[in-house]
């Protein structure tokens, strides 16, 4: 069975980073974050791109695969 993950794009990097490495050690076979341009709940707090995100997350990762949940 293959397990993947959510990581909202709401962490500045040097939180993120760490989530990103996490989801990779607990043995998940992807994680994706969202392309949405805003989220209801996050409206007022920080959102950031999904691109630059996974950019980052590939940087920091060795063998997880990544992507968009939802690309706008």
């Amino acid at each position: 069975m293959r397990l993947s993950t959510v990581i909202l794009p709401i962490h500045r990097w040097s939180e993120g980073q760490k989530i990103w490495q996490r989801a990779e050690d607990l043995g998940f076979d992807a994680a994706y974050t969202y392309d949405h341009l805003s989220w209801r709940s996050f409206r007022d707090a920080p959102w950031f791109g999904a691109v630059p995100t996974l950019t980052a997350a590939a940087a920091a990762t060795e063998s997880i695969r990544l992507g968009t949940l939802v690309t706008s």
